[in-house]
Parts: structure tokens; sequence; C-alpha cells
């Protein structure tokens, strides 16, 4: 059974808020993830709909929350864009045959590669904070995790955990930081770049 209300409560920094329900009665916790499929964003005051469920602790929550007039897709007609997993182990692929040539020292795909589970368990720990209303991993954080060579492992968990994925602002600034990553190591393959991993100890 589908609800309806008004979002009359939002942090979008914590990405959750509260619904009052049309005719009144308890608010409802609204987290961000509850939102089905990849919807704008709220702001606080949008009209909603939503299915009523209950947490952990007895608590009311929203589910499945649509804006009112959005149409919900059964739950298998929701497809999944598989090409973060294709841009991340294709970078990585590429990062490993450049090694394997001669290109690039083993210590970079090392770099890319530790620094992407890092960046990973950082997006895990930081989505259970959210859940549970803790203490956050600052955005600024994340970024410099994806900046160092982490973006790959970012994305797969932007994906698989649905978390920092549709907020614009942090979408924009993740893939300045992929941008900036990425011209970095374009450097470091150009004949210059390669003089100055050579003068590198140990690499």
């Amino acid at each position: 059974m589908r609800h309806q209300g008004r979002i009359t409560r939002w942090n979008d920094d914590k990405g959750f808020g509260f619904i009052t329900p049309n005719g009144g009665g308890a608010q409802v916790f609204l987290h961000i993830n509850a939102f089905s499929g990849r919807q704008l964003r709220p702001v606080g005051d949008e009209l909603v709909t939503y299915e009523l469920a209950v947490d952990d602790k007895g608590r009311a929550q929203a589910r499945t929350v649509a804006y009112v007039g959005t149409r919900i897709a059964p739950p298998r007609a929701r497809g999944r864009s598989k090409l973060p997993f294709v841009i991340a182990f294709g970078f990585l692929l590429l990062i490993g045959a450049a090694v394997h040539l001669g290109r690039l020292p083993a210590a970079v795909l090392m770099l890319y590669s530790g620094a992407s589970l890092i960046a990973f368990i950082a997006y895990a720990i930081d989505k259970s904070a959210a859940q549970r209303d803790q203490w956050r991993t600052r955005e600024s954080t994340l970024h410099v995790f994806a900046l160092i060579g982490g973006w790959p492992g970012a994305l797969l968990a932007q994906r698989l955990l649905r978390h920092k994925s549709t907020k614009p602002s942090f979408q924009t600034t993740f893939w300045i930081t992929v941008v900036l990553n990425c011209g970095a190591l374009g450097w470091l393959l150009s004949p210059a770049g390669a003089n100055m991993l050579r003068t590198i100890p140990g690499i």
C-alpha cells in the first residue's frame, strides 16, 4: 500500500529527512536511498508517495519513494548500467598492460589497486554512518582518495553501494578528480614523465 505526504524536513548533507503524511500523523523517516530509480535529490517541500516500513528499532521509515506523478517501475524493470564496471576494470586492465609492456612500474598498479580498495572501504563506512546517523566521512576526504588513484574503487562503490551517486555537486567534483588523475597518468607515460620515474629510487 502506498501513502502520500510532503517532505517537510530535509538535510541534504546527510542525505535524509522526514515526510509528514497527508492528513497528519507522526513524521516518517526518509533516506535518499529510498527513492526509486535515479530521481533528482529533494530540497524540501516536495509531495511524494511511499511505502511504509519499520527499521530495526521499530521506527516508521519510507521505502520506494517517488515524487507525485512519477511512475514506479516493477523491481525487475529497473535496469542497472554496467558502464561503471567497464570503466573501472577497463582502466585497471590498461594500467596492468602498461606495466607488462614496461611503460609503467609495477608500483603504479599497486598504487591504483590499493587506493581503490581504500576508497571502496571509505564509501562503505560513510554509507553505514549515514544510515545510522553517525559521524560521516568528509566529502573532501573521499575526493582525495579518488585523486590519488582510488577513483576506480570509488566508482564501483558509488554503483554497488548506491552512495554519493546522485548528488550533482559531489559527482562534478568527483569527475574533476578523475580527469586530473588521468592527466597526471598521461604525463607519466610521456618521455618527461618516464625520465622522472627513472630518477626515483626503487622504481
